[in-house]
């Protein structure tokens, strides 16, 4: 009896691990599916609000999950506005006042420039593959898709905004389709949906992402990508300091 009890509490712990083994797997082929080794993008972000609604351009470059760079393009006077994340650092680069700016943690959970998108979700200070524990929570159909349902913890040394995150992945390819963001008194903040799945940079893959508040009727704000290119060499002097002030 004994014998047996310890088995089925062994079964169960493996069944446990092999879970929480599958869900960040899962996470990390999503991830990848949407970084590659390396990206160069072209996007629209458009923020809506109930009376009214203000759209900027962006380039953006990606290596790995260390290094991004974001460059505004348009309206004028926002051009020239870049963000880098160093492995663990972000900086911003100013043009009207012509200085480079090193953002503390507590500016992370901050809105980026009025959007409805945190500075880290948009430079992406904190990972989902590394700072959280992950756990298969069901399965869901989104837009016609059956999706994972992921439930994600954040660890308890890392620096994250949120208390916890669920994610909708897409079991045929590894499409993220919901992602929603908790607080720390497990209250939902903002959803992320991807939708207009297109075939871009040879990459299945949602073409706009939207931002929605909890609670927040009429405001959102959209990302659209105008195109990206997967997998291009980049050399490891786009993401420096010195590079913001040139860079467009």
């Amino acid at each position: 009896m004994k014998n047996t009890i310890l088995t089925l509490f062994a079964i169960i712990g493996f069944t446990t691990t092999g879970n929480a083994q599958d869900a960040k797997e899962i996470v990390t082929k999503a991830e990848n599916n949407i970084h590659g080794l390396s990206s160069i993008s072209d996007m629209t972000i458009q923020i809506i609000r109930p009376s009214w609604t203000r759209a900027m351009s962006v380039k953006a470059w990606t290596k790995g999950e260390d290094y991004s760079l974001m460059v505004v393009t348009a309206p004028a006077k926002d051009a020239g506005t870049v963000f880098l994340k160093r492995v663990k650092e972000i900086w911003n680069w100013l043009p009207s006042i012509e200085r480079t700016v090193k953002l503390p943690p507590s500016m992370m959970a901050q809105s980026w420039m009025g959007t409805d998108f945190t500075n880290d979700d948009l430079v992406k200070a904190s990972s989902r593959i590394d700072d959280y524990t992950h756990k298969l929570a069901g399965d869901s159909v989104i837009a016609g898709r059956k999706c994972w349902k992921i439930e994600m913890i954040p660890l308890p040394e890392a620096a994250v905004v949120w208390s916890k995150v669920n994610m909708w992945i897409d079991q045929k390819d590894y499409l993220e389709l919901r992602i929603e963001f908790y607080d720390e008194d497990n209250k939902l903040v903002n959803v992320l949906q991807g939708s207009d799945i297109k075939n871009m940079g040879g990459r299945t893959m949602p073409s706009k992402l939207e931002m929605i508040p909890a609670g927040k009727q009429g405001q959102e704000t959209e990302i659209i990508y105008n195109s990206i290119i997967f997998n291009k060499a980049i050399g490891d002097d786009v993401f420096t300091t010195e590079n913001m002030k040139k860079a467009k």
